[in-house]
């Protein structure tokens, strides 16, 4: 009789440990290895999902880190690469939801947590407007540009045009910096006010602009700028 490979009975005590404590009971590369496990049936995936943590800095780091990036590391395939990009996709698309066609203002938490999942952890600029009516509802949500690692151009002309067409009455800029420095560049100051004077006489109000990073925000309203 053949002894089942050892890794099962630690899949089984996982999967087990997961459902009955939750996320919370379990380290970065555990959450990485029940994600490998669909994707990867056979072998101990353990150490694999340690070197992913190690080489890139958390369960968010990993599921965020680019495609391509993710290919060039030894034991990830096609399909554990897809595995963790729909981890990535999931978390977007369950946090978007939560705030798209709700009154932004009220829940503006879970509006920079959108953001932050959404946006922090890309290695390139995004710049992204998102577009509201006159009860401040989220009613569209734009990713406008990309751009390099430290610079995205904007295009005022177009927020505003995109505004008008979808009859916007507010709106709410937010760009990343993928450096992790949330501090506004002299550019992001400028293109801000640039904005600001141009929506004002057509009765559009720009709420905010949120610069977001891995470790926080920087908010333009908060901070006096707007």
């Amino acid at each position: 009789m053949t002894d089942k490979p050892h890794y099962l009975g630690h899949r089984k005590r996982l999967r087990e440990r997961f459902i009955k404590s939750g996320a919370s009971a379990l380290h970065d590369y555990e959450l990485i290895e029940l994600l490998l496990f669909g994707a990867k049936p056979r072998g101990d995936v353990k150490p694999l999902a340690k070197r992913l943590i190690e080489t890139y800095g958390s369960f968010a780091d990993v599921v965020s880190a680019d495609a391509k990036t993710l290919a060039l590391e030894v034991g990830l395939g096609e399909a554990a690469i897809c595995t963790l990009k729909v981890a990535q996709a999931a978390a977007e698309k369950l946090l978007q939801e939560q705030v798209m066609n709700k009154p932004v203002l009220s829940s503006w938490q879970m509006l920079l947590d959108y953001c932050r999942a959404s946006m922090a952890y890309h290695g390139v600029e995004q710049f992204r407007v998102l577009y509201l009516n006159r009860k401040n509802v989220l009613i569209a949500d734009e990713l406008q540009q990309r751009g390099t690692i430290d610079h995205t151009p904007v295009y005022p002309r177009e927020v505003i045009k995109r505004a008008l067409e979808l009859d916007a009455s507010a709106l709410i800029m937010v760009h990343n910096h993928p450096s992790g420095d949330t501090t506004p560049s002299r550019s992001d100051i400028e293109v801000t006010k640039h904005i600001r004077d141009i929506s004002r006489p057509l009765s559009i109000e720009l709420h905010d602009h949120v610069i977001v990073g891995r470790k926080g925000f920087y908010s333009f309203k908060s901070t006096g700028l707007l």
